[in-house]
């Protein structure tokens, strides 16, 4: 298995976030991608019409694509199957500890020509769990992610703050970001990082992506790792607990 080095720790908690290249082979990443196509065609010819501003991209005009999908882990026996992978859980484990389940997860399709931003926000504003240094998003490029496509952008150290009360634009209750006020005090720089590699980030930490302006998909998978004792006593969105998975 693999663990990271004490170098990579180091880069972790002085950064908040820290890339991994070559996790997953290449030929992974496309069973996934694979598998998750057909998911979404399905649960795009089934959205209810109250749904779609939560899962349809609106960047993307010319057609109609999905933005995300939640819960994979709980959906789909191959991104379980990511889950459990042991070189990503020992990483995970060195991160945050041992003893770990996967709480949520997320599938970013992140289409071409339009596929829209997510504003600067904290997963632990988000999730609201009672230790702030008990999650870790294990953030999987299923596809290379540039600054074209719409890599994740950190705002390096922020993990040592607060997690700020975040604010919600009228149109998109979705979009739960942090206040521009807050971010003019924290400039973020981006993180490419190639498909099959795996992009860790602290729960404190700013992160955003840009709009998808290229011809090519920005397809990951987002899984939110925490320790197994971690209760979520102040979520600002409604999440299923029953849902939570046990790694290790």
């Amino acid at each position: 298995m693999s663990r990271l080095t004490a170098a990579q720790l180091e880069i972790y908690r002085r950064q908040g976030h820290l890339t991994v290249p070559g996790v997953f082979a290449p030929e992974l990443m496309d069973e996934i991608i694979h598998d998750i196509e057909r998911w979404g065609e399905a649960v795009l010819a089934a959205l209810p019409p109250a749904e779609r501003v939560w899962y349809v991209d609106g960047g993307v005009k010319a057609r109609t694509v999905l933005r995300k999908l939640d819960n994979p882990h709980h959906q789909r026996e191959a991104v379980r199957r990511l889950a459990f992978e042991p070189s990503l859980v020992q990483m995970v484990e060195d991160l945050i500890g041992p003893g770990v389940s996967v709480y949520f997860s997320q599938i970013f399709f992140k289409p071409p020509e339009g596929g829209g931003p997510k504003p600067a926000h904290q997963d632990n504003y988000y999730f609201g769990p009672d230790d702030p240094e008990a999650l870790v998003t294990a953030w999987i490029a299923l596809d290379d992610a540039t600054l074209e496509n719409g890599c994740l952008h950190y705002a390096e150290g922020t993990q040592r703050g607060p997690v700020y009360p975040h604010v919600t634009p009228a149109d998109e209750p979705y979009n739960l970001q942090l206040p521009a006020e807050v971010l003019a005090r924290h400039p973020a720089t981006p993180a490419p990082v190639a498909r099959g590699g795996v992009s860790f980030h602290h729960g404190n930490t700013f992160h955003h992506s840009g709009a998808n302006v290229s011809t090519r998909w920005r397809r990951a998978c987002a899984l939110h790792y925490v320790r197994n004792a971690t209760v979520f006593d102040h979520p600002a969105l409604p999440y299923n607990h029953e849902l939570k998975l046990r790694i290790s």
